[in-house]
Parts: C-alpha cells; sequence; structure tokens
C-alpha cells in the first residue's frame, strides 16, 4: 500500500504538516505492542479490588494493614503509604506506583520508536524528502503515546467506577498523566543522541530516579508528603490520592511537566539535522580492537547488561530487606498466605516470600533475555549485519555473540539478585543462590523462544514480547486471583521448584533446559536457512 503524504501548508502549519498520516503510521505499526502494553497494565489494576476484598475482608484487617505499613518503612519504600482504608484507596496503594511505572515504559518505548528509531534506521530522511513538517514525526510520536495513555485512563476509569467515580477518574488520569511525563522526557533524549538504545537508556534511567526519590520519600513519612516524593512524577501519582480525598490540582504538576518538557524537545529539534544529535558520538573503541563477533556483541550490548545488572542487585537488596517487615505484615492474615504459598511453595512463611520475590525478579530477567536476543533483529533491519555478515564472518558465529551475551546474562543477573538478597537479608548464603539459580532455566525457555520466533518468523519476532508479557502476567498476577493449577502451568516458571524451603527438583529443571537448547537450536537452523531482511 502506498501512502501520500499532505503537501505542505505556508506559515506556521507547514512545520506539522503530516502530522495525522505519520500518527496513522505509528498506531498501524504498533497495533499489536500498545495493546498488550495496556492489556497487562489494565489487567493488574482491575484484578486487585476483588484480591484485596478477599485478604482484607474486615474493618479491623484493614485498620491492622494501615497500623503496619505506617510502621514498615521498607514496604512504603516499594509500594507506596496507604492513605485511606476503603477498597479504592487500598487499590491505589497497592498497584498506583507500578501501573505508573508501565504507563511511563510504554510511552518512552513509543515515543523512541517513532522518533529517533525512524531515524537511525533512515526510514525518516525518507519520509523527510516528501512535504512533511520538521517536526511532524515528534509530534505524531507525542501523540501516538497519549492515545495509549487515554485508553488505559478510559479503561481504568471504567473498571474502578464501582468502586467510586471520582476515586476512579482521579486515579485514571494520575496514570496517565504520569505516562505522558515520560513520553515528554522520552522526546528530549532522542534529541540528544544518535542511538535509539541510549535514548531508550537515558528515558529509563530518568524513570530509575524517580522510583528511587519516590521510595525514599516513602519511607521516610508515611502520607507522601516528604519533599523527596514530590520531586518525583511517581510522587505526584500517589499524592493525586485518589479515594482518599482527591488532589485535582497535583494533576497540574503533570501538565506543567509535559508543557516545559515539550517546549524543549521541540527547540531541540527545530535545531538539529535529521539523523544528527546534540551529544557527540565516539567514531570507534577507544582503546582495544574488536577481534570477533562475540567481541562486538559485548560491545554493543555492554551498556544494557550494565544497566540491568544495577537494578537487579538494588531490587535483591531492596526485596530483602522486606522479608522480616512482609512477614510481620502478613501475620495471622490466611488469604495472604496462602497467596505467598501459591507464588513460593508451601514452607515456612519467611521461605515463601523469598521464592515468591526471587520469583518475581526471574519473571525480569525474563525481559531482559528476550530484549537481548532480539537485539538481533535490530542489527538485521537496520543493515548493520550485513557489513560483518560481508566478512568471513558466518551467520551463526554472528548470532553466537549475542546469545552468549543474553543467556550468559542471565546468569550473571540472577547472581547479582543473590547477592542483593544476602546483602538485604542477611540469611544464608546457599539456599538463596539456589533459589536465583533455578530460575535460569525457565528465563532461558523465553529466550530460546524468542530465538525460534527470529529465526524462523523474522516480521513477528516482535511477538517475542508477548510471550514474556504473558509470563510475566501469569507469574505476577494469576496467584492472587487464583487461577488454576493448570493455567499457571503454561508458564516455564509454574514447573520450577519452590526454593528457598521446598524440595529440589531436577525433573523439571531438565526438561525447561531441553526445551530451551531444543528451540535456539531450531531458531538458528531456520536463521541459516532464511533470507536476511534489510
Amino acid at each position: 500500500m502506498t501512502t501520500t503524504l499532505p503537501v505542505a501548508r505556508s506559515g506556521g502549519g507547514r512545520h506539522l504538516a503530516g502530522t495525522g498520516t505519520l500518527l496513522r503510521f505509528a498506531l498501524r505499526r504498533d497495533r499489536v505492542m500498545i495493546p498488550v502494553w495496556i492489556a497487562v497494565n489494565a489487567l493488574m489494576v482491575l484484578s486487585m479490588p476483588n484480591t484485596l476484598r478477599n485478604l482484607y475482608a474486615t474493618d479491623a484487617e484493614r485498620a491492622d494493614l494501615l497500623r503496619q505499613m505506617s510502621a514498615n518503612s521498607s514496604l512504603r519504600a516499594m509500594v507506596g503509604p496507604v492513605l485511606g482504608d476503603s477498597l479504592g484507596a487500598l487499590t491505589a496503594w497497592r498497584v498506583g506506583v507500578y501501573a505508573g511505572a508501565l504507563a511511563a515504559v510504554m510511552s518512552l518505548l513509543i515515543v523512541v520508536r517513532h522518533t529517533r528509531d525512524e531515524e537511525e534506521s533512515g526510514r525518516a530522511e525518507l519520509v523527510a524528502s516528501g512535504a512533511v513538517g520538521r517536526r511532524a514525526s515528534l509530534t505524531a510520536a507525542l501523540l501516538a503515546a497519549a492515545v495509549a495513555d487515554a485508553v488505559l485512563a478510559v479503561l481504568l476509569a471504567a473498571g474502578l467506577a464501582g468502586l467510586g467515580a471520582a476515586g476512579a477518574v482521579a486515579f485514571a488520569l494520575g496514570v496517565a498523566a504520569t505516562g505522558l511525563v515520560f513520553a515528554a522526557t522520552a522526546a528530549i533524549a532522542a534529541q540528544l543522541t544518535e542511538s535509539a538504545r541510549l535514548a531508550r537508556g537515558i528515558a529509563a534511567g530518568v524513570l530509575g530516579a524517580a522510583f528511587v526519590l519516590r521510595a525514599a520519600g516513602d519511607a521516610a513519612t508515611d502520607d507522601g508528603s516528604s519533599v523527596l516524593t514530590w520531586l518525583s512524577p511517581l510522587g505526584w501519582l500517589e499524592n493525586v490520592r485518589a479515594y482518599a480525598g482527591e488532589r485535582w490540582w497535583v494533576l497540574l504538576l503533570s501538565g506543567a511537566a509535559v508543557a516545559v518538557q515539550g517546549a524543549v524537545a521541540y527547540g531541540l529539534a527545530g535545531r538539529r539535522d535529521v539523523g544528527m544529535s546534540f551529544l557527540p558520538t565516539r567514531p570507534g573503541p577507544a582503546a582495544g580492537r574488536l577481534a570477533s563477533a562475540g567481541a562486538l556483541a559485548w560491545r554493543l550490548q555492554r551498556g544494557g547488561v550494565l544497566g540491568w545488572s544495577i537494578g537487579f542487585f538494588l531490587a535483591g537488596v531492596v526485596y530483602g530487606g522486606m522479608t522480616e517487615g512482609a512477614a510481620d505484615l502478613v501475620g495471622d492474615n490466611e488469604q495472604a498466605r496462602e497467596i505467598f504459598e501459591r507464588m513460593g511453595g508451601q514452607s515456612g512463611l519467611t521461605d515463601a516470600f523469598l521464592a515468591s520475590m526471587i520469583g518475581v525478579m526471574g519473571l525480569v530477567a525474563a525481559l531482559f533475555v528476550v530484549a537481548s536476543v532480539l537485539r538481533l533483529h535490530g542489527e538485521e533491519t537496520s543493515g548493520r549485519a550485513e557489513p560483518v555478515l560481508a566478512c568471513a564472518v558466518g551467520r551463526l558465529r554472528w548470532a553466537s555473540g549475542h546469545l552468549l551475551v543474553a543467556f550468559a546474562g542471565v546468569v550473571w543477573l540472577m547472581l547479582l539478585t543473590a547477592l542483593g538478597f544476602t546483602a538485604g537479608y542477611g540469611g544464608e548464603t546457599g539456599p538463596i543462590l539456589a533459589a536465583c539459580l533455578v530460575q535460569v532455566p525457565a528465563v532461558w525457555v523465553v529466550g530460546g523462544l524468542a530465538v525460534l520466533l527470529y529465526g524462523l518468523l523474522p516480521r513477528a519476532a516482535v511477538a517475542a514480547w508477548a510471550v514474556a508479557g504473558a509470563v510475566l502476567l501469569l507469574g505476577w498476577i494469576g496467584p492472587a486471583l487464583d487461577v488454576p493449577q493448570t493455567v499457571l502451568d503454561l508458564s516455564p516458571f509454574g514447573h520450577l521448584p519452590k526454593l528457598p524451603g521446598g524440595q529440589m527438583r531436577w525433573g523439571p529443571v531438565l526438561v525447561l533446559l531441553g526445551v530451551a537448547a531444543v528451540c535456539t537450536a531450531a531458531g538458528l537452523a531456520g536463521l541459516r536457512r532464511r533470507d536476511m531482511e534489510s
């Protein structure tokens, strides 16, 4: 199908000519990715009221929760303070921070994908050769993120309306506003660097800093009033106080942040050429040499591995520090105990909590392995793989370098997780290390499926993200929703032994390793036989 771009108009409108066409094109390209992100976020939020209704059914249980959270700074750092005892307030407390973070990630990925990614691949230059305004692509990217956030807000408001219309609207607008703030942040990052990967890293780093600021502020106070909390967009979402005396004016902070960042992004976009950036890019390595395809793969992915490494270690420290406090919080609540036991096994509550949290880290590691494997797809479609393969480098040798980083990186991340848990909790290293490493085969299965899709169906390679998202959804929300075990077993993580505290079972572990090996081998065989894309 041929797309005809509109003729540029005279006057100020010429800078936005073609925005509508580019917006429709962006939404069409993301017709799978955006619905998946929205569905995961909406399901996480809308499943929570029923879970909390079962967990805290009486006024006494809710009052005890408020008292425990007021005294537990480590848990407040993770999920924020409880600002009310209604079911809506508990829902906003339990999932608000994470819903805002997911909306932020979705938005920044959309903006970078349709700005810097397009420039890096050369498609933006082709589009710019037509009658397209100078700022049309940036505007279309921001509008695509706004559409996604708006749809998410409508779903959340409609789904939570039964708990109170005002609180539902406040919560939904707060989540959408958080997404828009980081969409604007990503728009600035896309102007600063020539690399889409670095632009995503900068935006994600700002999001990580916002989470840390909010966590530090919430650990210091039990009502979200800390200065550090107010410095974070995630803290603004918390201080909207959905279902707890809504503060509508806090949404103006997000609006102001979007306006200021948008003005900066538009100003920068008007001062540079297509494909250029404001941060200089080094033409090559300052020292050393790239003697092999594996060394090239490591050079390309080492920044991402470093970022993931820091995140996994810090998460391990935080989760480890929460262990004793979580045991006190659950107390005699049988429903909460059952959820932890479904996630972490039938051992003691402390071991069950450790097993469940380590399992969560394994689920997140699945996102890393998919991102690392799909770097092959990015190198191929951008044309950067062709010069490498034109030399005395075979396809399998080229791919093996990236796969070594992906699969060995999983082991490295889980080792750092074990180190973080040990530092935060102070327990014995051996059981925690075993619990972390036993997650590796399940993560490798997800990575093997990503290799299989890339090797056999390269145009459908992005579906690997849907696989990782489904696995994350089953492992994270499934136990709380009392999903049947047969459904949980669809995830490779459902077959792992529940360590620490449970019995080690080698049979499922070996089967998962075999599945991962078969999928990877089949994917590499397909890569060897098919044509390369460009």
